[in-house]
């Protein structure tokens, strides 16, 4: 049996959202599957409310306010993203080369896979939103999601590189190659194109 829904105050109240409940964490993974598929672009709460099973009054009341169930989702992509991330730096292949190079043709075979194009565009709105809205709920994400894969990708050099003026730019070199290569394909569905692009660039940093 479906547990009930908790009931929203009936006076107005100053106090913060409740604290992370069974219904919360439901309702935001329902949530977060609506978003993967429609995007937060024009995200009204009444016809989410009905996606997920809910009502407007008890997102509000669970998440404080639109802003708040905004901010929670972009947290859940965020951290969907990091664990993605983290097993394609941990996925090993023969056939891959070490160092950033090896960490750019794994992370690209991930960034190709069809079944994360709902994560990657998802990914790509927030990213845009925060840049254009710097003062609303996505506010920082870019920033926070450019740190992540740098961290990533640091993890992959040799310590005598990794804190130099030129380790930093190599890894940012390699994330700008990754994520214009990815916003590449999410435009035009080229994979082959891009891929041999990615694979270029490859060939330069093992050459190094």
């Amino acid at each position: 049996m479906t547990p009930a829904e908790p009931k929203p105050p009936t006076q107005p109240s100053v106090d913060p959202p409740p604290a992370p409940s069974a219904r919360r964490s439901e309702l935001l993974e329902l949530a977060y599957r609506h978003v993967l598929a429609h995007g937060l672009t024009g995200l009204s709460l009444r016809p989410l409310a009905a996606a997920v099973g809910s009502s407007p009054r008890v997102l509000l009341y669970l998440f404080g306010s639109k802003e708040g169930l905004v901010r929670a989702l972009l947290a859940r992509a965020r951290a969907d993203e990091l664990a993605l991330l983290e097993r394609a730096r941990r996925t090993s292949s023969a056939r891959a080369p070490a160092g950033l190079a090896g960490a750019v043709t794994r992370l690209w075979s991930w960034l190709v896979a069809d079944e994360h194009r709902p994560l990657l565009a998802l990914w790509v709105e927030g990213y845009a939103r925060s840049l254009v809205e710097p003062d609303g709920p996505w506010a920082g994400f870019a920033r926070a999601t450019v740190d992540d894969w740098l961290a990533e990708l640091s993890t992959v050099q040799p310590g005598a590189e990794r804190n130099t003026a030129a380790g930093r730019a190599r890894r940012t070199l390699a994330l700008a190659v990754l994520r214009g290569a990815l916003l590449d394909l999410l435009a035009t569905g080229d994979v082959a194109r891009t891929t041999a692009a990615v694979r270029t660039q490859v060939r330069l940093l093992d050459a190094r």
